[in-house]
């Protein structure tokens, strides 16, 4: 509308100057022919008696007659002398000089030296009254009453103008609310994908749309096909690793039996270890991305409520106090599973270091949401911080792990386009801070 708009204001502004132009030169022309038809009216009066020239005491055309009238007529000899005016004249005192050079006739515009400026009709005649003759005859009018019309005509255009301008951009609102409504509509089922009220698109739409919906249909039926069959290939490829890799296990196991053994078995271990570890964690990555065009919104206490009862079992012997700083109708934009799974490392990891208290807290800020979870723990050391958030890095030996649990959540947060960051917590511990942009 903004785009129309300024074209429609663009192509009147270039409009206004070509009419007011076509316009004058219109009045130009018609002030041209009305001359032209004065200077008739004087030839057609004129007669030539001993060789000078005779002029009736009234006119056929009553405005040379009058003193106030605004038309002046002159006639000029051969030689430049005036010799007959029209009463109207009486008060000018006009330094026209005619040419009488065998042009035939001119129309032109001359200006005065006190300023004022007139439109000149001039005629050679060199037959009068089927006498020879030889006078130039001249019609004037100020110019000052063409300008008072042409300065009322630009008022009624910029008036005309105007009202048109309005008129055509209530008819482009209309005609753009009317055409684009399809495109509204196709936005709405685009929001509903996103927030997983619907699957695919409708067919009710203009055809000029099918070939643009039909696509955007195959891509999301491809993506959920490919997705099922990404995550059924990993499943079946962890299947049948698990039983080689338990084979090899218990092979290891026999071998740090025997003394002689004991670093060969060390290594296997290790590398049967690193071999689990790599299988989680792609699994956890391939079932946990984001889809690419639906939307979540998940509500969070719920969710954080259900882990902390889980979490609350597993370390009862610990009794960890736990806040949840956050409003009662909270929700993050993010799958329900991705949720569970990122939540659930962050606040294990929080039980399991804390002194006794973690804090759960979320807070609105311009650029979106964030999530912060601390707690009352050591903390991690700032040079230690980029090195826990990779695969298979842990600070913490004393409990068992393989240390994949930060990096997936790490991969989770970065599927959604958000943003991990580890600080200090007012709490002693460590603060993870997960910043979701908005939508």
């Amino acid at each position: 509308m903004l785009a129309a708009t300024i074209l429609a204001v663009l192509f009147m502004l270039a409009l206004l100057p070509a009419m007011q132009g076509a316009f004058s030169l219109a009045l130009q022309d018609s002030i041209e022919q009305r001359l032209a038809s004065d200077v008739t009216t004087l030839i057609s009066a004129a007669r030539v008696e001993n060789n000078r020239l005779q002029m009736p005491a009234q006119l056929p055309d009553e405005r040379f007659n009058l003193t106030d009238s605004r038309l002046l007529g002159y006639i000029y000899d051969r030689e430049g002398h005036l010799v007959w005016r029209s009463k109207a004249t009486q008060e000018e005192n006009l330094n026209y000089k005619p040419r009488y050079d065998g042009r035939g006739n001119e129309f032109a515009r001359i200006s005065e030296p006190n300023g004022q400026e007139f439109f000149v009709y001039d005629v050679e005649v060199k037959l009068l009254g089927g006498k020879s003759a030889a006078f130039s005859i001249v019609a004037l009018q100020p110019v000052r009453e063409y300008e008072v019309t042409v300065e009322g005509l630009r008022e009624n255009l910029y008036l005309g103008f105007g009202a048109a301008l309005l008129v055509l951009l209530a008819l482009l609102w209309i005609g753009l609310t009317w055409g684009l409504r399809a495109l509204r509509r196709l936005s709405q089922e685009l929001d509903e994908i996103e927030s997983g009220a619907r699957e695919s698109l409708s067919e009710q739409h203009p055809r000029e749309l099918l070939r643009l919906t039909g696509s955007l249909n195959r891509l999301l039926h491809s993506e959920r096909e490919q997705r099922s069959r990404y995550r059924d290939s990993l499943d079946d490829l962890a299947h049948s690793l698990k039983t080689p890799l338990a084979v090899l296990q218990g092979v290891s196991e026999d071998m740090a039996q025997r003394p002689e053994d004991r670093d060969q078995a060390w290594v296997l271990q290790t590398q049967i270890e690193r071999m689990s570890q790599q299988i989680s964690y792609q699994l956890q990555r391939a079932s946990l991305r984001k889809s690419g065009l639906v939307r979540h919104q998940v509500h969070l206490r719920p969710v954080l409520q259900s882990l902390c009862d889980t979490l609350d079992k597993v370390y009862r012997d610990k009794r960890v106090r736990v806040t949840l700083d956050l409003p009662q109708e909270c929700y993050v934009p993010i799958e329900q599973g991705a949720l569970l799974e990122m939540m659930g490392n962050l606040l294990e990891n929080a039980y399991r270091l804390c002194l006794g208290e973690v804090r759960v807290s979320v807070r609105q800020t311009i650029s979106g949401l964030e999530l912060c979870v601390e707690d009352d723990g050591p903390g991690v050391p700032p040079d230690q911080r980029a090195r826990i958030l990779q695969r298979g890095e842990r600070l913490d030996r004393q409990h068992p792990g393989q240390g994949i649990g930060l990096a997936v959540v790490k991969d989770i947060i970065e599927s959604y386009s958000a943003k991990l960051t580890l600080g200090d917590s007012p709490m002693g511990g460590a603060a993870f801070r997960i910043h979701f942009p908005v939508v």
